[in-house]
């Protein structure tokens, strides 16, 4: 076991902020025979969501922690020995990274981004800030965003006062609506002529536009939560016949507006038909 990364794994825990090993290549440990292609339910530690609570380091960025316990168990300890480098999750620390890899980068972040804290890393730069945001890779040339859902290797403090996370990162990530495209939806035709039987039609227009609101507020696992939402209208409304096309369209655009293909949104509608036998 390399003592020297479970002593630095342990200090940064011991300062609130998550930690897991990194096996050659950088890259975190694979998952255990019982948690691979998430057969166990998906992230460690997070038993209120039916998650797993394999002792492993499984799960990628999700494994982290701050638990000694955990960090220095048996199940942990055999990654350890393994292990070539020790990685944080900063969105669990309240931070975000900047990762700069290459010359031109570092240059663009000069001219472009408040002064934060840097941290040399073999290539480039690793600039820190506090808050956080959604990861997402190769933002621009050499850029990579690591904040939540991401882990970035340890390599230090760095030096420098650590800013506030500014806009201007923010916006990195943020990516112009791919245009909404027009898909033939069958809609159930059933007893009730278009007038839901049980609600004013109020009623209706209110749900929609409810669920319009949980689709376009989704910050992660939007494929998911499109399915939930198509799930409860169609429960709602997908037997009474007042659902007409422009309501289910409605539905569709606002899913394509966060990302998702219209293939994806005509897949989940007839999933959640099936599903509700409608």
């Amino acid at each position: 076991m390399s003592a020297s990364l479970l002593t630095t794994a342990l200090d940064l825990a011991a300062r609130a902020v998550p930690v897991l090993p990194l096996r050659a290549g950088k890259l975190p440990f694979g998952n255990c025979p019982a948690c691979r292609d998430n057969a166990c339910g998906g992230r460690p530690n997070m038993k209120t969501a039916g998650g797993c609570v394999c002792p492993a380091p499984c799960h990628g960025w999700a494994a982290a922690t701050t638990d000694a316990n955990v960090l220095d168990s048996t199940s942990w300890r055999r990654a350890w020995r393994e292990a070539r480098a020790v990685a944080y999750h900063p969105g669990g620390a309240g931070l975000t990274v900047v990762d700069l890899d290459n010359a031109e980068a570092i240059a663009w972040a000069r001219a472009s981004l408040p002064a934060s804290r840097t941290v040399l890393t073999t290539r480039g730069e690793h600039w820190l800030y506090r808050g956080t945001m959604q990861g997402a890779n190769a933002v621009r040339p050499g850029v990579d965003i690591k904040s939540a859902m991401a882990y970035a290797r340890w390599l230090g403090t760095g030096t420098g006062t650590m800013a506030p996370l500014p806009d201007a990162v923010r916006a990195l990530t943020v990516k112009a609506p791919a245009p909404a495209r027009s898909v033939a939806v069958t809609v159930p035709a059933m007893a009730g002529g278009g007038v839901c039987p049980h609600r004013t039609p109020a009623y209706l227009d209110r749900g929609i536009a409810m669920a319009e609101q949980r689709i376009t507020e989704a910050r992660e696992a939007v494929h998911a939560t499109v399915y939930r939402v198509f799930l409860a209208v169609l429960s709602t409304h997908g037997r009474c016949g007042c659902l007409t096309e422009t309501h289910v369209q409605r539905l569709f655009v606002a899913a394509q507006a966060k990302g998702e293909s219209s293939r994806h949104c005509a897949a989940a509608w007839a999933n959640a038909r099936t599903a509700l036998g409608v």
